[in-house]
């Protein structure tokens, strides 16, 4: 290390490593190739004298989604690296996925030498001009000298204002080229032009302020920004200040106790009724941190038609951009509530009336009455839903990843998640994230719980990154809902497409988890009853090392309650209807003769469709 101010004669790939360094990089994922190779030397010198661990994935895909999920347990900048040409473009998926949720990333990709570049060179690509869609900023790094100076812009960028990924291409020469190193500390950059706004403008708080207390069917609607900039106290004094009802995105689980009697779980297309019919009877809805998904909003214009609407966002392009908002506060949403709890304090405000939410509150229990979700049981076969209450009820504080699917929407309908605890991919949906991400976040934070929640399909995607948790040991738990499909796509194909069941089966091919899981050196258990459930989890949970525990489950259980595309959030489908479902004692399968509950759609015991 050279002290600030004092020059060095160094090369590129030393200034990139250095400068990392300084910024606090513990942990690199990546993969080598040609072009990043003289990086990968100087790496080298920086492992061995114990400064950087490089943890070599078995693809790039998996590099990124553990950066990812290093950042999402952390809330710091994560690195990844990749080579130029395919391993470049193998990190893509994984760039947009945190642009998407707003990670702060550095994707550090080797590229062909200056001279090389644009002559179609051997693994030459354009990885700048693919991925300027999907980053907050991108460098080509043209002279070493600029090293220094682009790793500090770039680790301000991805850590501020709207957290994001950057990248940083350099070429195979730049990394060799010898120069005089003058180090750049961190925080120590100025961007001309970049300015992101943190504080929210005075009057418009007051004008929220004056709209809350006022409201008597308010509800708080709560997104991943609110998780990025660590707003959970904030929250929690605001709501219980004014009694505000509080559900959140799928993105921003995690920052209100959903335990709490204020929590009405998530909201959307699959989330809890009470919180749908509240978003849709509200009269004030406070979007805190949040983008107005689709996945949220179901048919807009009907989204929270009779609201009067508040939006905190640091992102201004994003207020406005789906529901135009009474009173628009563009700043860092912590800082923005701890402001307006300033002036709750300084001015005494509260609600204009005693017990003012009162009669919407019980309102809001009631709907928790009439619809809660359910967990149903059957005589023969596990459902998913009991799988996730149980690992739930033994692991209750730990670190959760997941694929995505059904047993993504069922995680997150009954995991009640810490800050930062939920990790999943939101606004991408990046089938093959929850296992990588899962090794992220076990690396970045080695003494907490880290459990994947995964799906048969899903978990194909990135089953080679169980090499990457045999060679370092990393103690990540994978639980494997199997239910022999693409269990969303064989959802809508179910519901939308009369059910014409096209490449959605995955019970051909399907591995044998426990003799893959065994040949990586790791253990696994299949699991098929549910007097064997607890006792299962209970031992993954105890192994010192990485388990997968497949839990083979009914195979055409559905995910509700369910939103239909293009209908509002209040037109709920697969709501409860017991009577119905009681008055018809079994269905028998014609291929095999089985009984089989009147809700199922194919056999339990020979697979056949009913």
């Amino acid at each position: 290390m050279t002290p600030t101010g004092s020059a060095v004669r160094a090369t590129g790939a030393f200034a990139l490593i250095d400068s990392l360094k300084r910024h606090g990089v513990k942990h690199i994922f990546g993969y080598p190739g040609g072009a990043i190779l003289p990086i990968y030397d100087e790496l080298y010198r920086f492992e061995s004298r114990g400064e950087i661990q490089h943890i070599l994935v078995r693809h790039e895909q998996g590099a990124a989604h553990a950066a990812d999920g290093y950042a999402r347990a952390t809330g710091e900048v994560a690195v990844c690296f990749g080579t130029s040409g395919p391993g470049a473009t193998n990190l893509v998926t994984g760039i947009a996925t945190a642009q998407m949720d707003s990670i702060p990333l550095v994707v550090v990709t080797g590229q062909v030498s200056r001279a090389a570049i644009g002559t179609d060179a051997f693994q030459e690509i354009d990885i700048y001009g693919i991925t300027l869609p999907i980053v907050k900023h991108s460098y080509v790094v043209r002279d070493p000298q600029d090293m220094a100076r682009i790793v500090a812009e770039a680790f301000h960028i991805a850590s501020t204002g709207r957290p994001g990924p950057v990248l940083i291409d350099v070429p195979k020469d730049v990394g060799l080229e010898e120069f005089d190193y003058v180090p750049v500390e961190p925080g120590t950059v100025k961007i001309p032009g970049y300015r992101p706004t943190v504080k929210g403008n005075p009057r418009q708080l007051q004008q929220a302020l004056n709209l809350i207390r006022k409201a008597k069917q308010p509800l708080l609607y709560v997104g991943g920004g609110a998780i990025a900039s660590g707003a959970h106290q904030e929250i929690k004094e605001l709501a219980e200040r004014f009694q505000l009802p509080v559900t959140t995105t799928l993105m921003g689980k995690g920052a209100f106790d959903e335990n709490h009697p204020l929590s009405v779980g998530m909201l959307g297309m699959h989330g809890t009724a009470y919180a749908n019919f509240a978003v849709t009877e509200c009269d004030l809805l406070i979007a805190v941190g949040a983008r107005f998904d689709d996945r949220v909003t179901g048919k807009l214009d009907e989204f929270a038609s009779r609201a009067q609407v508040i939006h905190i966002d640091i992102d201004p392009a994003e207020v406005g951009k789906n529901r135009a908002p009474e009173v628009p506060i563009v700043g860092d949403v912590r800082l923005v509530l701890a402001d307006m709890l300033r002036r709750c304090e300084e001015a005494d405000i509260r609600p204009e009336a005693p017990h003012q939410t009162q009669p919407w509150l019980e309102r809001i229990n009631g709907w928790k009455q009439d619809y809660p979700l359910e967990v149903p049981q059957y005589e023969d076969l596990l459902s998913p839903q009991e799988v996730i209450v149980e690992l739930g009820r033994q692991a209750p504080d730990a670190y959760y990843t997941t694929d995505v699917g059904q047993h993504q929407m069922w995680a997150a309908q009954f995991l009640k998640n810490g800050p930062r605890r939920w990790i999943s991919s939101a606004g991408l949906g990046t089938m093959g994230f929850g296992m990588p991400a899962a090794m992220g976040a076990k690396v970045a934070l080695p003494n907490e719980q880290v459990i994947c929640v995964a799906g048969d399909a899903s978990i194909q995607m990135n089953i080679q990154e169980l090499g990457t948790l045999a060679q370092y040991g990393i103690d990540v738990k994978t639980v494997i809902i199997n239910n022999g499909w693409q269990g969303m796509v064989r959802q809508w194909q179910q519901t939308f497409y009369e059910g014409r069941y096209e490449a959605s089966n995955m019970e051909q091919g399907m591995p044998d988890i426990v003799k893959l899981t065994e040949a990586y050196g790791l253990k696994g258990m299949v699991v098929t009853r549910r007097e064997e459930l607890p006792d299962a989890i209970a031992q993954m949970l105890a192994h010192e090392g990485a388990f997968m525990l497949e839990v083979r489950v009914r195979k055409d259980e559905n995910c509700y309650p369910m939103v239909a595309p293009g209908k509002s959030n209040g037109q709920m489908i697969g709501l409860p209807q017991r009577k119905q479902l009681e008055e018809v004692t079994h269905v028998t399968c014609s291929s095999c003769g089985a009984k089989n509950a009147p809700n199922h759609n194919f056999c339990s015991e020979c697979g056949a469709k009913l």
